[in-house]
């Protein structure tokens, strides 16, 4: 796929569900990502200029994970982690979930979320219209959802040190900004950090953040985050294998049809499909 596709290097990672597989069962969890991640390791190890991978953290079970970031890091040489949006409702950014951002900020993580299947706070899932598969738009609110915790819960002014990588071009996220933001700041709500408004919003997402374009972001989902972010904060994506090989074939020729239409410089195009990857994960 990479071959034909034009990709001279992938960062894999597991995706939905995740290694958290099932409510209070902790030492499952541990070992699937253990698993996992030295799988991904030793296909990092024998084609280098091939592959890299994110390193899976099931955040439900916090100690472990505060086991597997420093092996992941150091004895795995893990390019970063890879989170779901929810853990049974648990989102990204819930307090729990405190101590293992607080060490992957000691280690200026890169963090990419996937997401999943969204939870009431029970760990109920919480899918209304059952009609259609989930990935087709449920998982876009999701990551919504979890992107507009990380701000108003405070982990991402608490974790300055955190790269965090979004998918699908935010999903819903980027219509929202304004009005979390300015709600956020105007009734001035016990439970949301007081930095959150609109212009540090867009200063944090255009620091701190990456959004990738995996799925349909050609031609017209990608202007809508250009309101917030620029250039230098895009990423390709493929969605492989989930996305199946023919729909990445279709999404790659959508992408290099309009990638020019929507950004006429050379050196922008560059960016998204090389040089800004190139930056985020330098070593050293």
């Amino acid at each position: 796929m990479m071959k034909e596709m034009n990709i001279t290097k992938s960062i894999i990672s597991v995706s939905s569900p995740g290694c958290y597989l099932k409510h209070g069962e902790d030492q499952l969890a541990r070992d699937l990502a253990r698993h996992v991640n030295e799988v991904g390791s030793d296909l990092k190890k024998r084609r280098p200029e091939q592959f890299g991978f994110f390193a899976s953290l099931p955040l439900a079970d916090v100690e472990g994970c505060l086991q597997e970031v420093p092996y992941a890091l150091d004895e795995l040489d893990a390019d970063g982690f890879v989170v779901m949006t929810n853990f049974g409702g648990r989102y990204l950014g819930h307090k729990d979930f405190d101590a293992v951002f607080d060490e992957l900020n000691k280690r200026n993580a890169v963090v990419f979320m996937h997401p999943t299947t969204p939870c009431l706070p029970t760990g109920t899932p919480a899918t209304p219209i059952t009609d259609f598969p989930r990935p087709m738009f449920e998982f876009l609110f999701d990551t919504a959802r979890a992107v507009i915790n990380l701000f108003l819960s405070g982990t991402v002014s608490r974790c300055p040190n955190v790269k965090f990588i979004v998918p699908h071009m935010g999903g819903t996220f980027p219509p929202l900004i304004n009005r979390f933001a300015t709600i956020g700041s105007l009734l001035q709500l016990p439970n949301v950090d007081p930095n959150v408004n609109p212009a540090w919003v867009k200063e944090r997402l255009n620091s701190q953040f990456y959004f990738d374009t995996a799925g349909w972001a050609f031609p017209n989902q990608i202007k809508g985050l250009l309101e917030y972010v620029t250039v230098d904060r895009m990423l390709y994506g493929s969605d492989y294998p989930f996305t199946n090989a023919k729909a990445v074939g279709v999404l790659s020729k959508d992408h290099d049809q309009y990638l020019p239409e929507v950004f006429p410089d050379d050196e922008e195009r560059a960016k998204l499909v090389k040089k800004n990857a190139l930056q985020l994960f330098r070593k050293g």
